[in-house]
């Protein structure tokens, strides 16, 4: 019996623990095919050979934008307001190494509310007045130490500054990557080729052939998906009744690019968030064509003389051959 009680109890446990591995994300599915570089091709008859290689390449530069917005009655006020946080927030930035600041000018606006007018023997008349004006400045800053970026935040914080807009990310080894990228590419691609060859027992050394590549970057910024964790009950209830739902957490996360459907991967382990390099090239190979080239070149013409003898014609020739 005891037995049956544990037998059981890691049938209800299981699931659970299998959940837990793949994670929460699986609630809502929101697991999706990755939109992989696919080069494609003129519908013709003939083999193509193709590869296909991924990237992970990770930022030696990163660039955080944090927006900031200040309200005033005066343009002075307003404009004294907020240079005076973003000031005290970038001496401070700037204390740490390799640090590079930059304000950018969003907008500076009035702003309206409306007045009422009372009348007797009227309705009510809202009439739009300005009350002030409202700046809008964004804060770009370039490090190279991603662990920089929570200091950042709790400076900013301490002077109402809490807009992260965006991090962007930037690597001086793309075009290293690229070019080790098709190297590899082009060894991989002879291989197939060759392994072609074998298989058909014959060569497409005189066989027409077209090439096509090309590169798809994908940027972190680009690869992050949202979810919202929860598990609600269904309730047999009347049309009539009321249900006031909790609005729920919503969750973000990094999606990379699945790297199974690549014929090489450069730095196949993701810890961070990384650029990732795309990669595809296709040839193709018009086997039809070398065919009725090489069934044409194999035909002979004999030409007979007044006299009765053969003569070989060489196709090749505008006159025969006697």
């Amino acid at each position: 019996m005891k037995n049956l009680f544990y037998f059981f109890s890691a049938l209800l446990i299981s699931p659970f623990m299998i959940g837990q591995v793949s994670g929460n994300v699986n609630y809502q599915n929101k697991y999706q095919t990755n939109n992989t570089i696919d080069v494609n091709f003129p519908s013709h008859e003939g083999i193509v050979a193709s590869v296909k290689g991924l990237a992970n390449v990770k930022a030696d530069s990163y660039t955080a934008i944090f927006s900031t917005t200040q309200t005033g009655k005066t343009t002075k006020e307003v404009n004294e307001l907020i240079d005076q946080r973003i000031t005290k927030s970038l001496t401070e930035i700037k204390l740490n190494k390799g640090v590079e600041t930059f304000v950018d000018m969003i907008s500076f606006v009035p702003v309206y509310e409306y007045e009422v007018e009372k009348k007797v023997f009227n309705r009510k008349t809202y009439n739009e007045v300005p009350v002030g004006f409202e700046l809008k400045k964004n804060i770009h800053i370039k490090f190279s130490d991603p662990n920089q970026l929570n200091d950042f935040i709790s400076i900013l914080s301490n002077y109402e500054i809490y807009d992260l807009v965006r991090v962007d990310y930037f690597s001086n080894a793309l075009e290293t990557i690229k070019k080790e990228m098709m190297n590899k590419a082009k060894l991989l691609i002879q291989e197939k080729i060759k392994n072609y060859e074998l298989l058909l027992g014959e060569t497409f050394a005189n066989a027409e052939k077209r090439i096509a590549d090309d590169f798809v970057v994908n940027l972190p910024v680009e690869m992050y998906n949202s979810y919202e964790a929860y598990n609600s009950s269904s309730l047999n209830l009347k049309k009539s009744a009321n249900v006031n739902q909790t609005n729920k957490s919503t969750t973000l996360y990094y999606q990379p690019v699945f790297n199974k459907e690549f014929d090489f991967i450069i730095n196949p382990a993701v810890l961070e968030p990384v650029i990732q390099v795309q990669y595809e090239v296709k040839i193709f190979i018009n086997r039809e064509k070398e065919k009725k080239q090489t069934a044409k070149t194999d035909r002979e013409y004999i030409l007979v003389t007044p006299n009765g003898d053969l003569k070989p014609i060489n196709v090749n020739s505008s006159k025969p051959v006697y």
